[in-house]
């Protein structure tokens, strides 16, 4: 990777913006989740955005992690090795994302592999793991492990079944979207052009 100076202007004042959105609440949640989720397969990191960053920028965590949410000898990513080369590093965060998005995260909810490898966008990578946990609590195929209520609940599917009769009743009603007659009205106004009566 290129040596890149400070920035500044528009681009300094556009990487302070991406830094505010960093959590660290969220990035302890994290920590715990991930820490539990692979039990002894990772340790602990520092703590802080540089902590975090250089935690996962080999992405042997990563790899941990989305392995720990499929059965026992199905993960997704057979061959996790720790390297201090940066393609294997940067190759090992894309199988990770392309994990994820088989596991059914949406490929606008991924973060690129710049954005941890560099740590360009950490809020971006906090926001795809915080996914990835709602997505393995609705799951519940029991291989989540940890606090459900860390991450927001996906919403389910609520199938609603009406009648023959419940549904012709409500063809008769007027819904407010169509418009009403009641309320204000025009009683009483002059057309345009008209000029003002004075008496």
């Amino acid at each position: 990777m290129a040596n890149r100076g400070p920035s500044y202007g528009l681009s300094r004042e556009v990487q302070q913006k991406i830094d505010r959105q960093y959590d660290p609440e969220l990035e302890q949640i994290l920590v715990r989740w991930i820490l539990g989720q692979c039990g002894g397969d990772v340790t602990q990191p520092a703590p802080g955005r540089d902590g975090f960053q250089q935690w996962l920028k080999d992405g042997t965590v990563l790899c941990h992690l989305i392995n720990s949410l499929h059965p026992r000898g199905q993960g997704p990513v057979p061959k996790i090795q720790a390297s201090a080369m940066a393609f294997k590093q940067m190759e090992q965060i894309s199988q990770f994302l392309q994990a994820a998005e088989r596991y059914g995260i949406a490929a606008t909810d991924i973060f690129q592999t710049v954005d941890l490898w560099e740590g360009k966008n950490m809020a971006c990578v906090q926001r795809t793991l915080m996914n990835l946990g709602s997505l393995a609590v609705a799951k519940g195929d029991g291989l989540f492990v940890g606090d459900p209520n860390w991450f927001p609940k996906k919403s389910q599917e609520n199938r609603r079944v009406f009648s023959e009769d419940k549904l012709k009743e409500g063809q008769a009603v007027i819904g407010l979207q169509m418009g009403t007659n009641r309320g204000a009205s025009q009683a009483g106004m002059t057309g345009y052009g008209m000029p003002r009566q004075i008496l």
